[in-house]
C-alpha cells in the first residue's frame, strides 16, 4: 500500500501487524495507532500541540527492551 499525505503535513501507512504509522515530510515516526482514522486524528493533536508551544515529553520511550528477561 502507497503511504497517503495527509492535510499535504504528513503521511499515514499501514505496517506490519495492521499499525499504522505517521510520520512528517522529513521522514521522522510522529504516532503509530491501531486504526486509519486514529492514527491521523491523533497525529494532528500532535502536531497542533507541537505548533502551540506545549512541552516535549521529558522521556522518550525506545522500541526495545533491555536488560535480561
Amino acid at each position: 500500500m502507497e503511504p497517503k499525505l495527509i492535510d499535504d503535513c504528513f503521511y499515514v501507512d499501514e505496517k506490519k501487524y495492521g499499525l499504522w504509522h505517521s510520520w512528517d515530510k522529513d521522514g521522522n515516526r510522529l504516532v503509530t495507532a491501531l486504526t486509519e482514522d486514529s492514527c491521523i486524528s491523533g497525529t494532528r493533536l500532535y502536531l497542533k500541540g507541537r505548533q502551540e508551544g506545549w512541552p516535549e515529553p521529558e522521556k522518550v520511550h525506545e522500541e526495545t527492551v533491555g536488560g535480561k528477561l
